[in-house]
């Protein structure tokens, strides 16, 4: 669960990205990722475009991220993060595509399974604290004693540039596209996408219960929100980041609340009728789209990750 980082530590999130920074990752990051393809289908008569992210190296969209601000730094011999999830499988990928060390730092109560795929990906696991904040400070204070390039999950303007490169994606391979639907956490692939999609609006998806990006919209600034969902392991951040929020409250992005039983009918609807596996968090937008919530002509729908144990319902 990608809860806030909090502290002055963190360095770089006072600096906003431009559709400038994300055409740089994506040259940049170009010999490393996995150049996801897009999928049009067409579901009770009517049409969509999907962006197989899911199918990136590492699992999901996180590896952009990852390798953008790894390369954008190149004497950091070591990353350190803190991430039970996606993230920190992204950034254990990367420094090991990039030949660096890498070393995460997981709560105490870490899924054994999300674990297992840190230490494969050959990163040192570091199991500290009992919530996510703690494990945040134990990788900070890391740093601080032994440097390192600590990575935030997501309120990092290299962070956002590089998940902005999927939406970039979206742009050159199918044109067509007149909006871009992500699902949110912390919002750095919704402001990325915002980026990187070519004007094109952005729907930003969450679940009900784990709404940060919703809350900072009605409150008008990033604000503590509840992680009460089936999706809060990959979602679950306690507030949008600030690099993100700068970028999508400046933007055309628009704000959509699905329940967890619309996600988990639309990961197994994108299993029964497309044989595609993604985790609950990934079929978010799926859902959206599913309930008519999404107001566009032929929107591209991001599956961004399937990091999960698979189990239909």
């Amino acid at each position: 669960m990608e809860r806030a980082e909090v502290g002055s530590r963190r360095g770089r999130a006072g600096e906003i990205p431009g559709p400038d920074d994300v055409a740089s990752a994506l040259a940049r990051i170009a010999p490393y990722r996995r150049r996801t393809p897009v999928f049009p289908v067409e579901v009770a008569g009517r049409q969509l475009v999907l962006k197989l992210e899911h199918l990136q190296l590492s699992g999901s969209f996180k590896l952009r991220g990852a390798l953008n601000a790894l390369l954008a730094s190149p004497g950091a011999t070591e990353v350190v993060t803190a991430s039970g999830g996606n993230h920190g499988l992204g950034v254990a990928v990367a420094a090991r595509l990039l030949s660096r060390r890498a070393t995460i730092f997981v709560p105490e109560d870490a899924p054994d399974s999300k674990a297992a795929r840190i230490v494969a990906a050959g990163a040192e696991l570091v199991r500290a604290g009992g919530t996510y904040s703690e494990a945040v400070e134990a990788a900070l204070d890391r740093v601080e004693r032994r440097g390192g390039r600590y990575l935030p999950a997501y309120d990092d303007p290299l962070v956002v540039a590089g998940q902005g490169t999927v939406a970039a994606e979206v742009a050159q391979d199918a044109p067509q596209v007149d909006a871009i639907v992500v699902a949110v956490g912390g919002g750095g692939l919704a402001a990325g996408s915002a980026l990187g999609g070519g004007g094109r609006k952005v729907v930003a998806v969450e679940p009900e219960r784990c709404c940060s990006f919703h809350d900072a919209l009605v409150a008008g600034r990033p604000v503590d929100a509840p992680t009460d969902s089936v999706a809060a392991s990959a979602l679950g951040a306690t507030r949008v980041g600030e690099v993100p929020f700068a970028v999508l409250s400046a933007g055309s992005a628009e704000s959509v609340l699905v329940s967890d039983e619309e996600m988990l009918a639309a990961r197994d609807a994108l299993f029964e009728e497309l044989r595609l596996a993604v985790e609950p968090a990934s079929a978010a937008g799926y859902a959206a789209w599913l309930a008519g919530r999404v107001e566009a002509e032929l929107p591209c729908v991001v599956l961004c990750g399937a990091n999960t144990e698979w189990v239909p319902s």
